[in-house]
């Protein structure tokens, strides 16, 4: 399945697209709530909104149903989604998406790993990922970034912070080797993390609205507790960084096609 960005959505920030489009494999390792896909649309809708305008068509593969990809480079690279799921769940098309995410790691094959997807890299690298002792991480959250802005974060961060939303209660508590930390907050340490020079993990959600945020919160609110429900709630109104994260993701994929094919 190929999914196109929707035409009313609007980014404040765009890349200059080149005239190559990339066709990039979303894996699929879940699905937004169902209440909320009408307005919002699931993963392969909010996907091509957040990366669709910097030249990026995704070719959605639901690793749920069935197998994965076994060519690295079936695809000019690969986004990993989230999941309601945790990366160590005993279900049985985890370990076929770690197989794959190694031999992608191996080949230097453009991924970019997002919440779910970023925790199952670190598990499936020999990293570890727990339930976080803080607990639940909803709503929007502020990430110091660490080190000087790189040739893919363009434009840089305003304050060299970025605003996105968590929605997690799992996180990566010990890195793989050669995992390099570039973003943390104070409840999230490792909250995104390059590997090697094709792969971006990031822990929060550039792809989500405060809405879909909102909506998760609200059906989630026993589980998640009710101040900090409430918490989440408020903190959306501030405005977030996705088009500028969605422009970054797009260019480290762009620069790890190019950097294979030179």
């Amino acid at each position: 399945m190929i999914v196109m960005p929707r035409a009313n959505h609007v980014h404040r920030y765009r890349a200059n697209v080149p005239d190559q489009t990339l066709r990039i494999g979303l894996l699929q390792c879940g699905h937004i709530h169902s209440d909320l896909v009408p307005e919002h649309g699931d993963y392969p809708e909010v996907f091509a909104d957040l990366l669709g305008p910097h030249g990026i068509e995704l070719e959605t593969i639901d690793v749920t149903e069935g197998p994965p990809p076994n060519d690295p480079h079936a695809l000019d690279g690969w986004v990993v989604s989230g999941s309601a799921c945790s990366a160590y769940d005993p279900l049985p098309w985890i370990a076929p998406v770690e197989d794959l995410l190694r031999t992608v790691i191996a080949a230097a094959a453009p991924l970019v790993a997002v919440c779910f997807g970023h925790q199952l890299l670190a598990q499936a690298m020999g990293g570890r990922v727990a339930k976080a002792s803080v607990g639940w991480g909803v709503g929007a959250h502020t990430y110091e970034l660490l080190g000087p802005p790189v040739p893919w974060m363009d434009p840089p961060a305003p304050g060299h912070t970025v605003r996105l939303i968590a929605s997690h209660q799992d996180q990566v508590v010990e890195l793989p080797q050669g995992a390099e930390v570039i973003a943390r907050s104070k409840d999230c340490p490792v909250a995104a993390y390059t590997l090697g020079p094709a792969a971006l993990a990031i822990q929060p959600h550039p792809e989500f609205s405060a809405g879909v945020s909102a909506g998760l919160v609200n059906r989630r609110r026993d589980a998640i507790g009710a101040s900090t429900a409430d918490a989440a709630l408020a903190s959306l109104d501030a405005p977030l960084d996705c088009s500028l994260v969605g422009a970054w993701m797009a260019a480290f994929l762009r620069q790890a096609h190019g950097r294979g094919r030179s």
